[in-house]
């Protein structure tokens, strides 16, 4: 960059501003690890201007800060270990080295057919020694491996025959026991060590800095700088590499741990740049996915976002050649041909053809020239399905290194179970298209489903980065750690202010804003001002709406927080309908198969549970047991949560056998995984109880009607409808809301911490009052303070 005439700096060129990512580049005389050569890297890109994003660069710096401050740490360590271990057990060793001595000259003929193997381990043992370095493994760090650490140090020696190491051994010690600064106690070169192995471009401090420049084919670097060139260019390499073996594994980490749970291409790209990882790799996703069922809903939003990015890019091309009086037609067909299932698609309009209709509908002469009328070459006409899913096989593979078995779109939905909407909703986000708001028949083989009247508009796709208020972040992130520490007042007032800032930078409509008022309607929640997080929520449901989107992700998140808000205000019918909303959404969105579709139903099935509607509510439930079983495991807390509730659904409907059945489910995964004395353990054993109780004399019943008494009679199911608070209590635990019960014993308890503590600060306040008066203080003893307790029971 330069620096302007009005003292602000200016950055020339932008495309080179971050460094190069190496596994795109082809490169002579670089090879990379074997890790990234495993995965079928370096491959070549369409073009060579592929860079790492910045979420990556601050990730691979942080890392490898982490990294400097553990190594200098770890050798620190190690020194102390050194002087604990010359402090207490340097006469045993030099005891059990006089012993070994004689001992080797005793079996020194003995050992003689062993010399060759000797002399290996001494060659080790050197380079060892040679940097003053002895290595211990992680277990022999502590101070109660003292006999360990000296067998360690012992064995170092003992192991070898030289006396000049055992003279620079007992150099070493003698200098640790008389407190002088040796090669290894000195800090400097413990940072130059650290330093050395994170690749710091400086030794005696951490600089890891890029160069974008260190593969340009333009650029010449000097001959006098090339050991600095090979620390910047093995910078680049180790970044790529932190991309591949860290990066894209921690992703695929979270969402296992679901804490990282895509619903459609944006938010999977969104949970990809946060990581630094760029859009590129998802072929390379896509792949790894594949190979964990769990996982599967994520494997397919990755291949619909593989298909619709592949079919943008065919898209882009295609409109090359198309004229402006064609552009309707020619998306139509271009839709056509990606989406319907129609197997002979009707000719397209050409150009001179919609001239001559728009003249005839305005009413004007035939021989009349419009100067809009081009000579339309009608290329575009010839695309067929056949070519277009031939073309979009061959961009998956060239780009996304990614290959596609099948030809047809029909195919491809049924194979990897995704939705022709969803896909539709997706390329036309991404390419700017507004489509009539209509039900499109995308599986009508005896016709298109697109007409030239169903394309309105096509808008601009930016990319963009968006400003942060920074002032306002920094108060939200602070509230959060707060809220974390159980500060939620306090917590509440900074994110209240990140609010106002918020206001004040961005205006009215914003989606920060939106996500602050969300966290306000949650504290609200959480402290039990249930009104006030409903008017908050509400805010944020229709912010979100205008800025995200009706069927944005966030959008879905914010109708099902403010359903139970709703609920809790006793506002029954209201959340229902929310919930249903945020249900149709999701199902549009992603589909059915997806673990938020799961807690949707479990949020509808308890409701619809506490208004009486058992049937509908056990259809809800059920689904959301399958769900959960999928992609959480057969032993997840949550599943031990829907096979509860679908038995509690059971026993009101009179199925005590189906009831007692999941209920033993429950108890079996709670018992596993929370103990026998768990609460909850507890209480699935109290309900297996009674359900078993009620089965019993139900059957009894039954077997008395069967044998031809006439007075046998079912006795009244006993249904205990329960109450809004337990319902809200579930609802709270299926949404993540966890309200910690702390028992009487336990407040009894910081009641008199708290008061002891505020006795010690009084008596400590009283003595420094009595120091500062009296002319010769006295250290206040155990003994005065105990007086001083005796004497002031107030304070006590």
């Amino acid at each position: 960059g330069i620096l302007g005439n009005d003292g602000r700096h200016y950055i020339l060129d932008l495309l080179r501003t971050f460094p190069p990512d190496v596994n795109f580049l082809i490169l002579d005389g670089e090879e990379l690890s074997k890790e990234a050569k495993a995965l079928g890297f370096p491959r070549e890109h369409k073009h060579k201007l592929c860079c790492l994003r910045q979420e990556l660069v601050d990730a691979f710096v942080e890392a490898r800060y982490v990294m400097f401050i553990k190594l200098a740490a770890y050798h620190l360590q190690q020194l102390g270990l050194k002087n604990l271990v010359k402090d207490k057990g340097l006469d045993k060793i030099e005891k059990e080295k006089e012993k070994a001595a004689e001992e080797m000259k005793e079996d020194e003929q003995k050992d003689l057919k062993d010399s060759k193997e000797n002399d290996k381990e001494d060659s080790k043992e050197k380079e060892k020694i040679s940097s003053h370095e002895i290595q211990l493994p992680e277990s022999l760090k502590g101070v109660g491996k003292l006999k360990s650490l000296e067998a360690a140090f012992a064995q170092h020696d003992l192991s070898k025959d030289n006396s000049s190491e055992t003279d620079e051994y007992k150099k070493i010690a003698e200098s640790i026991a008389n407190g002088e600064k040796t090669e290894i106690d000195n800090t400097k070169e413990i940072i130059k060590k650290a330093a050395l192995a994170v690749g710091s471009l400086k030794e005696s401090e951490f600089d890891i800095r890029f160069n974008p420049d260190v593969y340009s084919p333009g650029v010449q670097h000097p001959e006098t700088e090339k050991e600095k060139l090979r620390k910047e260019r093995q910078l680049v390499n180790d970044a790529a590499d932190f991309l591949l073996t860290v990066q894209i594994p921690g992703f695929i980490r979270d969402c296992l741990e679901h804490s990282a749970s895509p619903i459609d291409g944006v938010t999977l790209t969104e949970a990809l740049h946060s990581r630094g990882i760029n859009i590129r790799y998802l072929g390379k996703i896509a792949e790894l996915l594949a190979k964990i069922p769990e996982l599967q809903y994520v494997y397919a939003i990755t291949v619909q976002e593989l298909i619709s990015r592949a079919a943008k890019h065919q898209f882009t091309m295609y409109l090359q050649c198309v004229e402006m009086m064609s552009l309707a037609a020619a998306i139509s067909h271009f839709l056509n041909c990606f989406l319907s299932s129609c197997l002979t698609l009707p000719t397209p309009v050409g150009a001179e053809e919609l001239q001559i209709r728009t003249s005839r509908r305005k009413g004007k002469r035939k021989n009349k020239q419009n100067p809009l009328l081009i000579q339309d070459n009608n290329e575009w006409a010839t695309l067929t399905p056949r070519s277009f899913w031939s073309s979009l096989k061959a961009e998956l593979l060239s780009y996304y290194n990614w290959t596609l078995e099948m030809e047809s779109v029909d195919a491809f939905v049924e194979h990897y179970g995704i939705q022709k909407v969803s896909l539709l909703r997706s390329f036309c986000m991404k390419t700017g298209i507004q489509i009539l708001l209509k039900e499109y028949n995308l599986d009508n083989r005896g016709r298109s489903a697109f007409t030239e009247d169903d394309i309105l508009n096509v808008f601009p796709v930016v990319k963009h980065i968006n400003p942060r208020a920074t002032d306002a972040y920094n108060f939200c992130t602070t509230g959060q750690n707060k809220i974390q520490q159980g500060f939620l007042k306090e917590g509440y007032e900074l994110i209240s202010e990140a609010l106002n800032l918020l206001n004040n930078v961005y205006g009215a409509m914003h989606p920060e804003i939106a996500q602050c008022l969300r966290m306000l309607a949650r504290l609200n929640y959480i402290m039990g001002d249930h009104t006030e997080a409903m008017a908050y929520q509400q805010k944020a449901v229709l912010m979100s709406e205008r800025v995200n989107g009706i069927d944005h992700p966030y959008t879905i998140t914010e109708y099902t927080h403010l359903a139970l808000y709703c609920f809790a205000n006793s506002q029954v019918s209201t959340a229902l309908k929310l919930l249903y909303r945020a249900r149709y959404l999701a199902l549009l969105v992603c589909g059915e198969n997806h673990p938020e579709v799961a807690v949707l139903d479990s949020n509808i099935g308890l409701i619809l549970h506490a208004v009486g509607e058992y049937d509908l509510s056990l259809r809800f439930l059920e689904n959301a047991l399958k769900l959960n079983s999928k992609y959480n495991g057969s032993k997840s807390l949550k599943v031990a949560v829907s096979y509860h509730l679908v038995a509690r659904t059971q026993s009101c409907m009179g199925d005590f056998r189906a009831a007692l059945q999941n209920e033993k489910e429950t108890f079996s995964i709670y018992k596993q995984q929370l103990g026998e004395d768990h609460e909850k353990t507890k209480e699935s054993s109290e309900c297996l109880r009674h359900l078993t109780q009620q089965a019993v004399v139900l059957q009894k019943k039954m077997n008395e009607i069967y044998k031809g008494n006439s007075g046998a009679v079912l006795p009244p199911i006993q249904i205990q409808p329960p109450s809004m608070s337990n319902v809200l209590d579930m609802l709270n635990i299926i949404n993540g809301i966890l309200f910690v019960q702390i028992s009487q014993q336990d407040i009894e308890h910081f009641k008199a911490e708290f008061e002891r503590r505020q006795q010690k600060e009084i008596i400590s306040g009283k003595v420094e009052k009595e120091d500062s008066l009296s002319p010769s203080p006295t250290p206040a003893t155990p003994e005065t303070e105990v007086e001083a307790n005796k004497k002031d029971p107030a304070s006590r």
